[in-house]
């Protein structure tokens, strides 16, 4: 029987794909702590477990009627934000897929009570949410698959598809990692101001609420407390999660919610990003499962 092996909550802002150099004089002359996280990450983890595939459940990848779920055999290519093509231009990609799990997802959604769909179209486009932390965390034999959110969802449509996920995975034996790749609090700063909060200090967070909020749901997860990030996700709408926190959302869907005690490792600061709270957060399987 599969199961999730471990997962985490990443942040993959834009900040990480940029030089070194430039990392820091955007930081006070300081390295900004997302990026030796990632790197600590590769080392501690992802070298380390064995695994048969990695699911991205892509916050920048908003679908409307559906979830989708990429089920090529293999994606390849060269990448260039239209957010943000100064620090993403032409980054070149190859990794294989997983398209039997990709299917087994959508065949799950139906019994769980949602729309999944599984795309295979070699011209979907590509999100850096998926694509910054491959660059880290990917190996090239490695299938890594991304999962949309549903810009129409809500807390309890995440939960479902994160529940055909990991109903999925556990029919198929695939021993899987999971990424929720995205933010926490998600307010910008406004367009004239956002230079003077490129920093990494929390200070810069837009609202000392949203700050607040952010290091409380640090805390409950640290101490695997997911079941109260959960009851209490009306309250933190209030701060704009990043897409609704569905990247959560759906990776507590597939490791049993509120039954799930995995205690959160820290491997970053809580940081600043224009605005945004930012952190890396990883779970690993406890003892008595997750599920």
């Amino acid at each position: 029987m599969g199961e999730v092996v471990g997962a985490g909550l990443l942040s993959h802002v834009p900040t990480i794909m940029l030089p070194a150099a430039e990392r820091r004089a955007l930081n006070e002359g300081r390295e900004i702590s997302l990026v030796p996280g990632l790197e600590r990450l590769r080392r501690e983890v992802f070298d380390v477990l064995e695994y048969d595939g990695v699911v991205v459940l892509d916050s920048h990848w908003a679908t409307t009627v559906e979830f989708v779920i990429t089920s090529h055999a293999q994606r390849a290519g060269l990448y260039t934000s239209d957010e943000l093509p100064r620090g993403m231009s032409r980054i070149p990609y190859d990794f294989p897929g997983d398209p039997e799990l990709a299917r087994a997802v959508a065949s799950h959604g139906a019994k769980r009570g949602t729309w999944i769909t599984a795309v295979d179209d070699p011209y979907l486009p590509m999100h850096y949410a998926t694509l910054n932390l491959w660059r880290y965390l990917g190996v090239p034999e490695v299938p890594w698959l991304s999962m949309s959110v549903g810009q129409t969802a809500d807390t309890e449509d995440f939960l479902r598809a994160g529940r055909a996920l990991g109903d999925a995975i556990a029919q198929l034996d695939r021993d899987v990692l999971l990424i929720g790749s995205g933010g926490m609090s998600h307010m910008f700063w406004p367009l004239r101001e956002i230079r003077d909060h490129e920093a990494s200090d929390p200070s810069h967070v837009f609202t000392a609420g949203a700050r607040d909020a952010d290091l409380d749901r640090i805390d409950w997860l640290r101490a695997g407390d997911h079941g109260r990030v959960l009851d209490t996700m009306e309250d933190f709408h209030r701060f704009r999660p990043e897409a609704r926190f569905g990247h959560y959302l759906m990776m507590i869907g597939a490791m049993g919610e509120r039954e799930c005690t995995a205690p959160g490792r820290l491997y970053s600061e809580y940081e600043n990003a224009v605005g945004t709270g930012q952190v890396h957060v990883w779970f690993e399987r406890p003892e008595l499962g997750w599920r």
